[in-house]
C-alpha cells in the first residue's frame, strides 16, 4: 500500500484550522457579546450550538454521505468550514452568528468521525499510529496558539477580522486535500453498523459516561474563563492573552506527557486527571483575585485538561477491535453533547450567580467523572475486554 503523507499533513493543518474555528469564541467572548448586544453567556452557547449540531452530524454522517467518495466528502467538509467563518465574521446579528456556529458543528462531528477511517486509508497499517500522531499534533498547536491569538486579534483588529484570518487556512487545506488525497469509495452500505448496538454492554456504557462527565465538567469552566480573567482576576489586555497561553503550552505539554501515564496505568490516569481538575476548580475561587496564582493554575488545568482526551481515545483502541470506527463514531457524539451541554449550564449558571457557582458546579460534574471512570475500571478489568461487531464482549 503506497503510504499518502501529503493527505495526511494535508488534514492535520485542517484539523488545526477546525480546532481554531471550534474555541475562538472563548478568547473572545467580552467583545462579541458586546457587539452583538447579548450577555456572555449567551454568546458562550455558540459553542452550544456547534457541540449539538456535531452530534447530530456525528450520528448520521454515514447516511448523509451515502455513497459519496470520502475525499469529496471531506472536501465539502473543509468547504463548509471556510463558509462559517465567512458567516460569522460578517453575522449581522446574533441569529447569524448561530447560524454560523451550526455549520462549523456539522464540519467538527463529520471530520472527527471519518479522521481515523481515513488515516487508515491513507498509510500502511503499521504507520497508522504515526498519522494518527500528526493529526494529534494539529490539535495540540491549535490548542497553543488559538486561544491566545485569537485575544491578540481581537484586540488589534477586532473579534470579526480574528475570525476571517481563519480563511486562507481553510482555503489552503481544501487545495491541499484535493491535490493530495486519493479517492477514498464508501464502505458498502452492509458493513455499516448501528452505533447504539455499542452501548449494550456495560463497560461500554459507563465509558461514555465517564467520557462525557468529564468534557461537561471542562466545558462549564473553561467556556467562561476570559470572563473570569477579566472580571475576577482583572487581567489587562496585554496580560490576558499570554494567561491563555499559559493554558495552551501547558495542554500541548500535558499532550505530549500523557503517553508514560497511560502505559503505567489507563485506567488510573482516567480518575486521577478529572480529580486534580475539580481541585483546580474549587482553588480558583478563593484565590482568583490572584493573577500570578491564577495564571499557574490555568495552565496546569490546561496541562490536565488536554491530555485527559488521549486517555479517553487510548481506552477506545483497547476496548474495541473491530469496530473501533464505530465506536469512534459514538465518542464523538457523546463529546459534542457533553461540551454543548457543560458550555449551556455554566452559562446559565454564571449569568445567574456569578463564576463561584459556575467552578463548583465544574468541580461536582468532574468528581462525578472520576467516580464514573473508576466504575469503568472494575467492568474492564477483566482480561481481553473488547467489543466485536455484533455489539458482544469477546
Amino acid at each position: 500500500m503506497r503510504a499518502h503523507w501529503g493527505g495526511v499533513f494535508a488534514m492535520t493543518l485542517c484539523v488545526f484550522a477546525l480546532i481554531a474555528s471550534e474555541f475562538m469564541p472563548v478568547s473572545l467572548l467580552t467583545p462579541m457579546a458586546a457587539d452583538l448586544q447579548v450577555s456572555e453567556g449567551w454568546a458562550g452557547y455558540g459553542i452550544a450550538i456547534s457541540g449539538a449540531f456535531a452530534v447530530l452530524t456525528s450520528l448520521s454522517i454515514g447516511r448523509l454521505a451515502g455513497n459519496l467518495d470520502r475525499k469529496t466528502v471531506l472536501l465539502l467538509l473543509t468547504a463548509l468550514m471556510a463558509l462559517s467563518g465567512l458567516v460569522v465574521a460578517w453575522a449581522p446579528s446574533y441569529a447569524v452568528y448561530m447560524l454560523g456556529r451550526a455549520l462549523i458543528g456539522v464540519v467538527i462531528g463529520g471530520f472527527w468521525s471519518l479522521s481515523a477511517a481515513t488515516a487508515m486509508r491513507l498509510v500502511p497499517p503499521a504507520q497508522v499510529p504515526r498519522a494518527l500522531a500528526v493529526f494529534n499534533g494539529g490539535n495540540a498547536l491549535a490548542t497553543v496558539i488559538a486561544a491566545p491569538l485569537g485575544s491578540y486579534l481581537g484586540g488589534v483588529i477586532g473579534w470579526r477580522g480574528a475570525f476571517l484570518c481563519l480563511l486562507p487556512l481553510a482555503c489552503i487545506a481544501l487545495a491541499w486535500q484535493w491535490a493530495s488525497l486519493p479517492r477514498m469509495a464508501a464502505q458498502p452500505a452492509g458493513a455499516r453498523r448501528s452505533l447504539f448496538v455499542l452501548l449494550r454492554r456495560r463497560v461500554v456504557l459507563l465509558g461514555m459516561m465517564a467520557c462525557g462527565a468529564f468534557f461537561m465538567g471542562q466545558f462549564a469552566l473553561f467556556t467562561y474563563v476570559r470572563p473570569f480573567l477579566e472580571t475576577v482576576t482583572h487581567a489587562s489586555a496585554n496580560t490576558l492573552p499570554w494567561m491563555l497561553l499559559g493554558i495552551g503550552v501547558g495542554g500541548f505539554l500535558g499532550t505530549v506527557a500523557i503517553g508514560a501515564f497511560i502505559r503505567r496505568g489507563l485506567y488510573r490516569t482516567l480518575v486521577v486527571l478529572p480529580l486534580l481538575m475539580a481541585v483546580i476548580a474549587v482553588v480558583l475561587i478563593p484565590l482568583g483575585t490572584k493573577p500570578g496564582t491564577v495564571a499557574l493554575l490555568m495552565a496546569i488545568w490546561g496541562f490536565f485538561a488536554t491530555a485527559a482526551p488521549v486517555g479517553w481515545w487510548s481506552w477506545l483502541a483497547r476496548t474495541f477491535t473491530e469496530d473501533a470506527e464505530a465506536g469512534g463514531g459514538l465518542m464523538v457524539a457523546v463529546v459534542q453533547c457533553a461540551i454543548a451541554l457543560g458550555s449551556t449550564v455554566g452559562g446559565l449558571l454564571f449569568d445567574s450567580f456569578g463564576f463561584a457557582t459556575t467552578f463548583l458546579a465544574s468541580a461536582a460534574v468532574l468528581l462525578c467523572a472520576a467516580a464514573l471512570a473508576g466504575m469503568t475500571a472494575v467492568e474492564g478489568r477483566a482480561p481481553a475486554q473488547q467489543i466485536n461487531r455484533a455489539g458482544e464482549m469477546v
